[in-house]
């Protein structure tokens, strides 16, 4: 469970990192199997639904950006999807017993590469009935600023919805012109620690400059109250999904409702997929080196 501090920090800046919450052992199975995703995805030739390739991805130098929904497709990720420490700091952070589920991803940066991550609000994508959702990152790889951790905006959480949409389309990130992103901070984590950032938060990630990977499991959680208010891809469909979500507790029709600022991500993106595709259409990019 988190000290009062760590919970005080993470009400005021909107984001938190906590480290030593997975063992050396848990953090190998969970290198081990990415690693076998990286050798499967020599032999796939473009993004499907379960790889998101990098647009120079090759048999010979495999690049993946990201794994799709990875819990469905080896134990190990579910596994920690649902681990106990997690599901403790999660139900605290966001008020209620029960802690269900919003999708998970795996974002993987390769040394001296890796797509850099616009700047952006997880709550432009699916807003909710209330906003006590945040997602957790799991560090497989030692996250720093060489390579391409997480970057936020202390207390953005607590102010406006950022404009994502670009000539009435929705891009997957912020592009209002007169942004400012010069209070940002780094999220470093060690191996086998874990970011949290609310739902809110303005965060980014910076292309990897280093030699080093950054392999960052992104799990999505939500108050057991709460329900999605935009039904388009990925998102809640009907009753018999919201309840598959659950980890802990049970689904209940007595949904809470708070004051919060929406922009519904439609009309959707010209380029639909994930957050990198979303984003491919961006006109002006924050990190230059992302264009290639």
């Amino acid at each position: 469970m988190l000290k009062q501090d760590q919970i005080d920090v993470y009400r005021e800046k909107g984001y938190l990192s906590v480290e030593g919450i997975f063992s050396s052992g848990e953090v190998q199975k969970m290198q081990d199997a990415t690693d076998e995703f990286v050798e499967k995805s020599r032999s796939v030739t473009q993004s499907d639904t379960i790889f998101d390739l990098e647009p120079d991805h090759t048999p010979e130098v495999p690049k993946i950006r990201r794994l799709l929904k990875p819990h469905t497709i080896h134990p190990v990720y579910d596994e920690v999807l649902r681990n106990s420490t997690v599901l403790d700091i999660v139900s605290e952070l966001v008020g209620t017993e029960a802690v269900r589920f919003n999708g998970t991803k795996l974002n993987m940066k390769s040394g001296e590469l890796g797509s850099a991550v616009e700047w952006h609000q997880d709550w432009a994508f699916y807003p909710h009935s209330n906003d006590d959702l945040l997602a957790v990152g799991v560090a497989i790889d030692e996250m720093t600023t060489q390579n391409g951790c997480l970057l936020a905006i202390a207390g953005s959480h607590k102010g406006k919805i950022y404009d994502h949409h670009q000539d009435g389309r929705f891009v997957g990130a912020v592009t209002e012109p007169d942004f400012d992103d010069s209070a940002a901070e780094p999220i470093e984590v060690a191996v086998g620690g874990i970011s949290i950032h609310h739902v809110r938060t303005l965060h980014a990630s910076m292309l990897n400059t280093s030699s080093k990977p950054r392999r960052l499991l992104l799990l999505m959680y939500c108050s057991g109250d709460s329900y999605s208010l935009h039904t388009g891809p990925g998102q809640i469909q009907n009753w018999e999904a919201y309840e598959a979500t659950f980890l802990r507790g049970q689904a209940s029709p007595n949904m809470r409702l708070t004051s919060c600022p929406v922009r519904l991500p439609e009309p959707g993106p010209l380029r639909p997929g994930s957050i990198f595709e979303n984003q491919t259409v961006l006109k002006e990019k924050t990190f230059k080196a992302a264009t290639r």
